[in-house]
């Protein structure tokens, strides 16, 4: 039983059948289609179930629901942005010098698993972390590029960290 039951088994199922034709109808309008909008449905009632918040404490469910599908729609729309701008790169490249398909799919992984993981970060924190690992340019280099000191470009490469550090453990 989960904590989201709320005590009961049958109270989640409750509450699915309550909710989920209108939180299918709403991510539908949202999104334009029937297969995403079940999806990032089932996906809502998936974070319910292992919310902490139990089903029975929940004021306004609607409002609930519309939160947290919110946020999946938010993520669906920022993974499929990483991929658009995945492609056309690839779409640019010299066809000989182009990932394979199975390295591609490998590589879009990796970008969505390392975009995930710095989700949160400000900007300029995200920038200075992406132009120390992905460009390898030194703190002067960055701090020259952000317009900021170098002190500045190291505090920011430590909140980087922290956070990458802390999301292994979320």
């Amino acid at each position: 039983m989960s904590r989201a039951s709320g005590g009961s088994d049958g109270a989640l199922g409750v509450f699915y059948t309550a909710h989920h034709s209108w939180l299918e109808q709403w991510l539908r309008r949202k999104l334009g289609n029937a297969w995403d909008a079940a999806d990032l449905s089932q996906d809502t009632f998936i974070r319910v179930m292992s919310s902490a918040q139990p089903i029975g404490e929940v004021a306004e469910p609607r409002a609930y629901l519309r939160t947290i599908g919110n946020r999946l729609l938010i993520n669906l729309y920022r993974r499929r942005s990483l991929e658009q701008a995945y492609l056309e790169t690839l779409a640019a490249m010299p066809e000989d010098v182009a990932p394979s398909t199975e390295q591609r799919w490998l590589i879009l992984e990796a970008l969505q698993a390392l975009d995930e993981m710095l989700n949160g970060l400000s900007a300029v924190v995200r920038r200075a972390f992406l132009m120390s690992q992905l460009e390898g340019l030194t703190y002067p280099e960055i701090a020259m590029r952000l317009g900021v000191s170098e002190r500045t470009v190291k505090r920011h490469m430590a909140l980087a960290y922290e956070h990458c550090l802390l999301s292994e453990w979320r």
